[in-house]
């Protein structure tokens, strides 16, 4: 007779790697699959165009800033001298009526003499005038403002300007005389 067989033992079963415990908020994730587990990136393009809204936005402003106040001193921009010409309003200041000498205490003096005209029609609102003196290489050498002695004239008024002044520079070659700009 044949001898039974004994039962062949079962394979013992290996203990279980430990594993990382689940988050406590959520299922576990994995840091190999598809998809990460991190936000996505923002719209690129919506980023652009807050970033292209913001620069129109600024240089609006220094536009309506350079417009509203004119441009700052330092700014390297040649500007011109003399205001724009009032019309109807007639500046004369002839070059035999302007005066530059040296008084006996050494002081460097000059003076002008000049009228401003109505030649209009209308009542004319008369602007400050602008005195410029220039050295032998035309550069500015000084300048001064001369509040005219009446602010309006009537059609066909004239009014008379004297103005002198002491301290200035010994370079000053010649003179030129207009409207102050605004």
């Amino acid at each position: 007779m044949a001898e039974p067989v004994p039962p062949v033992p079962a394979p013992r079963a290996e203990p279980p790697l430990p594993s990382a415990p689940p988050p406590e908020d959520g299922p576990a994730v994995s840091s190999f699959e598809h998809q990460p587990p991190f936000r996505p990136r923002r719209n690129p393009a919506r980023l652009w165009t807050a970033a292209g809204v913001t620069f129109a936005l600024a240089v609006a402003a220094m536009i309506a800033l350079v417009s509203w106040l004119g441009l700052p001193d330092w700014l390297p921009v040649s500007r011109p001298t003399f205001g724009n010409g009032r019309p109807d309003l007639v500046l004369s200041f002839p070059p035999a009526r302007q005066d530059r000498r040296t008084l006996p205490n050494g002081t460097a003096y000059f003076g002008a003499s000049g009228t401003v005209t109505n030649v209009g029609k209308d009542l004319r609102e008369v602007p400050p005038i602008l005195i410029v003196l220039r050295d032998a290489q035309n550069r500015i050498v000084y300048t001064w403002d001369v509040a005219p002695p009446k602010d309006k004239l009537r059609p066909g008024e004239s009014v008379t300007i004297n103005e002198a002044v002491t301290d200035v520079p010994k370079s000053a070659r010649s003179a030129e005389i207009g409207w102050k700009p605004e």
